[in-house]
């Protein structure tokens, strides 16, 4: 099958779309550029106006602050204060854009914690399903006056994977300031060739794009390919493409048209509740294993009991995302534990039938349940 070809399989039964717009593409040096984002909301309203449902990542909320308030620095408060100031006119441009064509907006700002969350992210779900029954455009951003962290790593690429699972989008499209993904960083060599189809996103790219973003953005090639990588695993396509051209939007979601990099989706994704360990959430421990533990959980699909732990490796408690880490010392999975770090360092070599005797009580024979736990391995 051509890379045409199977474009046109996916676009067949991609009903739900999330695009990710970037800040080199959305704006200079002198700030937002209206007549991209009036460009873009025309390609949008003609994809809803189709019978494709849309969720818009949009970046470029600290650029056009930047422009406003006329910062040059890049200290944490001033980008924050840059992004409370942008956020404003960013959303302005886009309901003045929409609404001259009869499409009404919605703003979400989201951070790390409110995807990590689990009742935090269901509200922010119901929310989104909401607005797009009512045929509204919802428009989302890294809340950046308030996501420290997030403002540091560029997690907009990353955080519209998220939103792409979160909704149960068919296809995300990552419109950025490259023509896709190149054999070389065409920065440094000229000679580069454009990637048209990526079957397996780590296997393909590893050491050929550069990490560092351009100056506009926060987030490079390389953030964009943890996003394909991360929709590949929950079963979304992605397409990363040029996003300034005339109607690059509307030649992505065209089967007969060939732009960009199309970056297939896994045989075999993970659950929601999987992808959510995986990809929403962090370790704040660790728990050291056996051999013969680590090698249950990587090839045996069993889960991880009293018995098989070496090591207790920070404090967490009773639901918490743990790290578990192989002989060697390498993560190889993560899952979410039954019980506290406190009670884990007093039951670790002990048998599942020995945790009422040593705790006093007793809430599952795991310590980590294999429905809880994701092997990392399967996701590189």
């Amino acid at each position: 099958m051509s890379q045409l070809d199977y474009k046109a399989s996916l676009l067949r039964t991609a009903r739900r779309i999330v695009v990710k717009v970037g800040s080199a593409v959305l704006s200079d040096t002198s700030g937002l550029r209206v007549e991209v984002i009036d460009r873009l909301a025309a390609q949008i309203d003609r994809v809803m106006r189709e019978g494709r449902e849309v969720v818009l990542v949009s970046s470029g909320a600290i650029a056009a602050g930047r422009a406003r308030l006329g910062y040059r620095g890049r200290s944490m408060g001033e980008r924050q204060a840059a992004a409370a100031a942008g956020q404003i006119e960013l959303m302005r441009q886009w309901a003045k854009a929409f609404d001259g064509r009869g499409r009404t907006v919605a703003q979400l700002l989201l951070t790390h914690d409110d995807v990590a969350d689990r009742k935090r992210r269901t509200n922010a779900v119901h929310t989104l399903r909401a607005l797009l029954s009512a045929g509204v455009l919802p428009i989302i951003n890294e809340n950046d006056t308030v996501a420290v962290e997030e403002i540091r790593m560029g997690d907009n690429d990353v955080l519209s994977s998220m939103v792409a699972g979160m909704v149960q989008a068919q296809m995300l499209v990552i419109l950025s300031d490259v023509a896709g993904v190149m054999t070389r960083d065409p920065r440094k060599h000229p000679d580069a060739r454009l990637i048209p189809l990526i079957s397996d996103v780590e296997s393909a790219t590893r050491g050929l794009v550069a990490e560092k973003a351009g100056p506009l953005g926060s987030g490079g090639m390389a953030t964009k390919l943890k996003a394909a990588g991360q929709a590949a695993r929950a079963g979304i396509a992605t397409i990363i493409a040029p996003g300034r051209g005339g109607d690059n939007l509307l030649a992505v979601l065209d089967p007969a048209r060939e732009i960009g990099t199309l970056i297939a989706p896994s045989r075999a994704p993970l659950k929601g509740h999987k992808q959510w360990i995986a990809f929403a959430l962090r370790p704040v421990g660790a728990l050291a294993l056996d051999p013969g533990a680590a090698e249950a959980l990587r090839h045996k699909g069993r889960s991880l009991l009293p018995s098989g732990i070496r090591e207790v490796r920070g404090e967490f408690a009773s639901g918490d995302c743990v790290s578990l880490l192989d002989a060697a010392g390498v993560e190889f999975g993560r899952g979410l534990v039954n019980y506290p770090s406190s009670d884990v360092s007093r039951v670790l070599g002990h048998r599942s039938a020995e945790i009422s005797q040593v705790l006093g009580y007793k809430v599952a024979d795991e310590i980590v349940h294999r429905d809880n736990f994701v092997l990392l391995e399967e996701l590189t």
